[in-house]
């Protein structure tokens, strides 16, 4: 009888262990064939909790969406072209779906499409492919964080802040929340500018407590106007804290009468912040305005009285300092600061800035005829980001090659004549090179161990790497460093080896037909495209001449994955 009960034990685990095996085998070939149900193919309006559901309406929401866009985009394109005629430069034909799906992968989420996606997408009608796209990145987890984690940088820097009473990651997860719910900016803008409480209860308090470290526990008001200004407003008036400006830099004032700046125009911004008072277990609280200032060549300080540094009469009369200055930077009428919210959205969806400078927007210079039109378009249709977003994405500029017939100079990349060559900033870099080596999208709904290597791996390489920090636009050549890392660093290095659970070299070879398909997959996979015929020839040669072609199919993933391709926006 024991030795029955023995037999029926081991049999029965050699059945869990069948089992778990076709388990397995289900998931890495539902990578391939796309056969699986995927979340790509869902509408946006078709979502319950986070869960995707196949929206059966022939008007699908994506359709909905674009016709209510058509004439905003259709006005951006007639002024993107008149300025080209103006110039007479010569612009390039549209990109090719999959380029443009991987800028918006790149843009939105900050890394490549998966092989699982491209496959889903190529189910779908071409003409549809990129709205279909964009529409389910905007509704993704990995979408909600990866901006939360850029605007975080761009509202409160990198630093590590004040021991405590500084939740760094509490205010990344509320920013997460925000886009999740599609909140008007706004109403963000103005929770932030006001926020009271503590900083662990009401995540907007770590705007104010991020600057606690430089002014003894209290919220810093000379840090917080500059911040304000260039995030809210896109004005860099840092110099005003110490001096006039008597070079020409600044200028304020009415737009009909645009004047120097002064140091009276940053201290009065910065007097509004003197109201954020730090009330022990109640955290930040509201009270009087208290500030005064010493000014160059005065001999003694001067109290500061509360003022905006242009159209002050949109700023309420009465009411707490802090409401009424988030009041006025979101006043309808203020389309400067909407012209701020559209230069950092345009410069994230681009990967660099329309202008010279994100966060720089001089009121005495002439606006981009195409952003004063996004940001008109911005308020009008309620601070709407997502729908800034898709107006962007659906405009000939963000849709253009990056190649054309014509000799492209920088003329051509400044006015958007063809879409500009621009670096990936580290974390696209990692993100890339992740995705690439998998089969299936890495995401939130990946096992516990790939969501954790992911993690790992990327903040490692970014460390490594090196982390640009808060200014994310800046142009910085690549360094010796970086181009040893990505050839022997141990991050490439794991992925690029043939490892049947994780990487896509190795599933690529167990369920490819042929050397063809596997090359055709390893392209798709690196750099979301089609390999061209040349390359094709080449590298199924040289897997089918190789004495190993599992090594010959990993030289091609670390060849693809050190590529200039992958490294750049295109």
């Amino acid at each position: 009888m024991s030795k029955l009960r023995d037999g029926a034990t081991t049999s029965l685990r050699w059945s869990w262990f069948g089992l778990l095996v076709l388990l397995a085998f289900g998931y890495l070939v539902g990578g391939l064939s796309g056969t699986r149900q995927s979340k790509l193919n869902a509408s946006p309006d078709a979502t319950m909790n986070g869960s995707h559901v196949v929206d059966s309406d022939p008007m699908s929401a994506v359709h909905r969406i674009q016709e209510s866009l058509r004439s905003s985009v259709e006005e951006i394109d007639v002024e993107r072209q008149q300025r080209l005629a103006s110039l007479s430069l010569d612009y390039a034909e549209p990109a090719d779906w999959l380029t443009i799906c991987r800028r918006l992968s790149l843009a939105l989420v900050g890394n490549g499409l998966s092989l699982e996606e491209i496959r889903s997408l190529e189910k779908i009608e071409e003409s549809k492919r990129e709205r279909t796209h964009l529409e389910n990145l905007l509704t993704d987890q990995r979408f909600h964080h990866y901006w939360a984690e850029r605007w975080t940088r761009f509202l409160v820097g990198t630093d590590g802040g004040q021991f405590i009473v500084y939740r760094r990651r509490r205010f990344r997860i509320w920013l997460a929340e925000v886009f999740a719910s599609n909140q008007r900016y706004d109403r963000m803008v103005r929770e932030l500018l006001t926020a009271e409480g503590l900083w662990t209860d009401k995540p907007q308090v770590n705007f104010l407590t991020a600057t606690f470290d430089s002014n003894d526990g209290k919220a810093d008001p000379i840090r917080l106007a500059a911040r304000t200004s260039r995030v809210f407003l896109g004005l860099r008036i840092d110099c005003l804290q110490c001096h006039n400006d008597f070079l020409g830099n600044v200028n304020l004032g009415e737009e009909s009468d645009l004047r120097e700046g002064t140091q009276q125009d940053f201290h009065q911004l910065a007097a509004f912040f003197t109201s954020a008072k730090t009330n022990g277990l109640q955290g930040v609280r509201d009270g009087e305005v208290e500030y005064a200032y010493k000014y160059l060549n005065d001999a003694e300080e001067t109290d500061v009285q509360v003022a905006v540094p242009f159209l002050p009469e949109l700023l309420p009369e009465k009411g707490k300092p802090r409401a009424r200055l988030a009041a006025w930077v979101t006043h309808p009428e203020n389309i400067q600061a909407a012209r701020a919210t559209v230069s950092h959205v345009w410069a994230l969806m681009f990967g660099r800035s329309m202008g010279e400078s994100v966060d720089n927007l001089p009121l005495d210079e002439p606006c981009h005829p195409m952003m004063d039109l996004l940001a008109r378009d911005f308020v009008a249709h309620g601070f709407d980001l997502r729908r800034l977003i898709r107006v962007i994405a659906a405009s000939e500029a963000f849709r253009a090659d990056s190649r054309a017939d014509f000799e492209i100079n920088s003329e051509h990349e400044q006015n958007f004549a063809v879409f500009p060559l621009v670096r990936l900033r580290p974390e696209q870099v990692a993100g890339a090179i992740i995705q690439a080596a998998r089969i299936k999208t890495t995401d939130r709904e990946s096992s516990l161990f790939l969501q954790l290597q992911t993690l790992t791996g990327t903040n490692d390489f970014v460390t490594q790497y090196g982390d640009i920090g808060e200014d994310e636009f800046t142009s910085e050549s690549i360094t010796i460093t970086q181009r040893l890392l990505m050839m022997n660093g141990k991050l490439l290095r794991d992925l690029v080896e043939s490892n049947p659970l994780l990487n896509a070299s190795a599933h690529v070879r167990m369920f490819a037909n042929d050397t063809s398909q596997i090359v055709d997959l390893l392209y798709l996979s690196a750099l979301n495209r089609y390999p061209t015929p040349s390359e094709k020839k080449h590298f199924v040669s040289r897997i089918d001449c190789s004495d190993n072609a599992e090594k010959a199919t990993e030289d091609l993933v670390w060849v693809l994955l050190n590529s200039s391709e992958l490294a750049w926006n295109h």
